[in-house]
């Protein structure tokens, strides 16, 4: 297959951890020239090494998505760096599940939720689109979530955050046809990243289960205790329960990996096994 990533400059948001890390690591891998971005300086930095480490070229800076004016030197100093922004992965983003019955415990990470999951979508689209239309050629890739995808309870405010970022992709979409692809990236539940840490109440996870709570939240209990069945743990099963993260940023790297007149819009990845519903 041709490899289309080669040489390409690809900045990646919430790369000191989680989808953003594996991400970096795999397009680094073959031949793109990464830039780094992260709130978290000592996680940034420890994903730039690695990357280095195997032979890759990345460059980190700290950055706060929710932060105009630092995306926007993000996006400057991947210009200064490597001459053009190719691709923008706006990945970094929290998950604060709750009920609405639980406002006085989540109004803070719910306020958060806000800025970086919408403010921070839409302050990366908006730092690298000029320098993409005067290129005349990117491509933006907005992560979003299956939760997304219909309303459930338990997850109002996240839900809310990843239809803005469905939204705000499709129009990007429309305005900049034939110059800035656009990939909406929907992961299903991937309890291997980091993400979950940021649940308020973990009761709400019931909403994306519905009726498969029970069933499914004995699974995941033997998850946690490494007590999967062979098939439940085997990704060439149809059984393959909890998916691995490595999956998800597999398709973001297909994605990328794609001649620039292809545009592969909407792209979802799941556990043949799992319990989620949306």
């Amino acid at each position: 297959m041709t490899n289309y990533i080669e040489n390409k400059v690809i900045i990646v948001t919430g790369a000191g951890g989680g989808f953003g890390r594996l991400v970096a690591q795999k397009a680094a891998a073959l031949g793109a020239k990464i830039i780094c971005a992260d709130i978290d300086e000592a996680a940034l930095a420890e994903t730039v090494q690695q990357v280095t480490d195997a032979g890759g070229t990345a460059s980190g800076i700290a950055t706060n998505v929710a932060d105009l004016a630092q995306m926007r030197a993000m996006a400057k100093h991947a210009v200064d760096t490597y001459g053009v922004i190719d691709v923008m992965v706006n990945n970094a983003g929290t998950m604060p599940l709750a009920f609405f019955a639980d406002h006085e415990a989540a109004a803070d990470q719910w306020s958060r939720c806000i800025d970086v999951n919408i403010k921070g979508v839409l302050n990366g689209i908006s730092s690298v689109y000029d320098q993409m239309m005067v290129q005349g050629r990117g491509h933006v890739i907005n992560l979003s979530s299956i939760y997304g995808n219909f309303p459930v309870l338990g997850s109002g405010v996240y839900q809310a955050t990843k239809t803005a970022v469905n939204y705000l992709s499709e129009s990007l979409r429309v305005e900049a046809q034939g110059k800035i692809k656009v990939t909406v990236i929907r992961p299903t539940g991937v309890p291997g990243t980091a993400l979950g840490t940021g649940v308020v109440n973990p009761d709400a996870v019931v909403g994306i289960l519905g009726q498969n709570a029970l069933s499914y939240g004995e699974i995941m209990a033997k998850y946690a205790e490494g007590q999967l069945s062979a098939d439940q743990a085997n990704p060439d099963s149809p059984q393959y329960a909890v998916l691995d993260p490595g999956y998800i940023a597999d398709a973001i790297i297909m994605v990328i990996n794609q001649p620039w007149g292809v545009s592969l819009g909407d792209v979802t990845v799941r556990a043949t096994g799992d319990g989620y519903i949306l």
